[in-house]
């Protein structure tokens, strides 16, 4: 699935951890798009350090952890959607459409 093509840079930042089943999936998906972005694997201290200037905004569990994984959609520098599963990604798409 095609990302909408607004005359607008859309970039990425996922956020996830080695054998999750569920970041599998939506790199799968991301990889669908024509969205560039990078990932960041929270068990390396570059990503730690990263995934700091999105604390305040990111969504936690009722324990208050980060949701894994998480994926931060931006336009033009600015955070537009932050997304935890394929499922947000591809229905967040189609809105878009």
């Amino acid at each position: 699935m095609k990302s909408p093509d607004k005359g607008i840079l859309m970039e990425y930042f996922l956020f996830t951890y080695p054998n999750c089943q569920k970041c599998e999936a939506i790199k799968k998906a991301l990889a669908e798009t024509d969205i560039t972005g990078g990932e960041y694997n929270l068990t390396q201290k570059e990503s730690k350090l990263k995934v700091r200037d999105y604390l305040p905004i990111l969504k936690r569990d009722e324990k208050g952890g980060i949701i894994l994984p998480t994926l931060v959609l931006q336009e033009a520098g600015k955070v537009v959607v932050i997304l935890n599963t394929q499922e947000e990604l591809r229905d967040w798409l189609k809105s878009r459409v």
